[in-house]
Parts: C-alpha cells; structure tokens; sequence
C-alpha cells in the first residue's frame, strides 16, 4: 500500500497492471471530439471546447524538465489566455518530473480537490443489484429525462445546472464520439440519482461518471446499482476493465464494490485574470 496524504492506495501486482494499462490506452488518446478541437502538442494532448473549460492530457511528458517544461507550460497559458478561457491540467501522483506541481504553481495554477482512480474488472460488478420499493432504474431516453436529471442536481449541488441538459444531449449523440448512456434512478416523477458512462473505442475500459444522489435516498443502495447497471452494458459491449475518477464521497463504495485505487489525481486549473 502507499499513502498519498490520507488516501490509501493499491500497490499489488494486480493493481499496477490495471494502472499500467490506464496509462497506456486512455491518458493520452485522443478520443472523441464532442464539440472540441483536439490536437497533440508535443507530450500533451490539448482538449479545446467550443464553450467553456479546456484540458490537457499527457501519458508522460516525454523526459522534458527545467526550462523546456516550463515552455510547455507557457505555451498552453498563452493557448487559452487568448481565447479567455481557463483549462485544467490534470496531474497524477507518480507524474515526473518530481517538481511538475511546483512548476505548475508558479505558472498561476490553482489546485482543485484530489479525486482518487479506481479500476476493476467489469464481471464482478456486471450482476443485479437491489433498490428500494418504488425505485425503478433505467437509461435516459430523451430531453424530458435529462431535464428531469438536472432539477436532481441543482436540489443535490445548490446552483444552477441550466447547461447540463444540453451537455448530456451531446454526450448521448452516437454520431459525436465514443458510445455514453446517461442512467437514472426515479422514484415515481422524481429522479433520485443519475450517473453516465462512455464506452472507449478501441480500448478495453468503460468509464462511469457521475452519480448525485439526493440527500435523502443516499445509504440505500442506488448508487451502487447504477454502477452495476452501467457494468452490465460494459459487459454486454465486450469491455474488461471500468475505471472512475472518484471523490471523496464515492471512494469507499468502490473500494467496497472491488474497484482498486491505483492513483490520486489533482486538477491544476489556470485561469484568466478576470476569472480568478
């Protein structure tokens, strides 16, 4: 095991194997556009919307240290400070060189809460899972749906979500990318939990994502059968692994559902001046 402040993580044979093949098939894919231009720059990956935040992604930044990093940095501030938008540079715990962050720091970025990667086989999880009476659990099929889910997130998370039944909408398109399905849990008229997944082309991980839950519908087991619902589509598809960046919230029900935690992550977002 290692620690990584307060978070535990696997460092079995087992594990490393999964991180391993992480690393190798989706830190630097370049994936699905979905309303983004994508494009490599040297080592990164750099991930520019049409609307909103941008990212950049990396398997390994390819040896570059001292100043030919720090130009690599600069080159991305620059990217986005003339487009007026903030990105995120996600780094993982075992990221060289030992003085990224650091760099990162001095250049104006920000680090966010730490999330924890959490990968396991797809058929242990890929089994029927018990909800409470009255609870029904299914794919969103349309915009009523996806309206439905983002009143469950606004009562969940206390802000506005105007902008996520249209996000969800793109991300359910099958002509924009990787295969995703948008999952939920009603309660007669009322959504109570909903979650998502993407099923990577070309590669042998499913994701999950997602995963509010209203206050008062949390410790009855519905989060633990969208993960199984969502298990039992990758499953179906022929995928072997699922992976999830988790929070602190999710982090001891995967653990408990056999999912690994091979890695902590923390976003490092810069941000234009007026929006700092």
């Amino acid at each position: 095991m290692l620690h990584c402040g307060v978070i535990e993580l696997d460092t079995s044979a087992q594990a490393l194997a999964y991180r391993r093949a992480y690393d190798d098939q989706l830190r630097a894919r370049l994936g699905d556009s979905r309303g983004s231009t994508i494009e490599r720059v040297g080592p990164l990956v750099r991930r520019t919307p049409e609307q909103g935040a941008g990212f950049v992604l990396y398997r390994d930044l390819g040896g570059l240290r001292g100043a030919e990093l720090d130009a690599l940095i600069d080159d991305q501030v620059r990217h986005f400070a003339a487009l007026g938008r903030s990105f995120e540079w996600k780094w993982h715990h075992y990221d060289e060189p030992d003085d990224l962050t650091d760099r990162l720091r001095a250049k104006g970025f920000t680090p966010e809460e730490d999330e924890t990667v959490h990968i396991g086989p797809v058929g242990p999880l890929a089994v029927p899972a018990e909800v409470p009476d009255g609870v029904v659990v299914r794919a969103a099929t349309g915009r009523a749906d996806l309206d439905r889910i983002r009143a469950m997130e606004e009562k969940v998370w206390g802000f506005d979500h105007s902008w996520l039944p249209d996000a969800l909408a793109r991300f359910m398109d099958p002509d924009d990318g990787d295969p995703a399905v948008v999952v939920l849990a009603e309660a007669g008229d009322e959504v109570v939990c909903a979650s998502w997944a993407v099923f990577h082309t070309g590669t042998e991980f499913a994701s999950l994502w997602g995963g509010s839950t209203l206050e008062q519908w949390r410790g009855k087991g519905i989060y633990r059968a969208l993960v199984a619902y969502r298990a039992r589509l990758a499953a179906e598809r022929g995928f072997r692994y699922l992976q999830v960046d988790a929070s602190p919230d999710s982090r001891p029900i995967l653990t408990r559902l056999g999912l690994r935690p091979v890695a902590v992550t923390v976003p490092y977002v810069w941000r234009p001046v007026e929006q700092a």
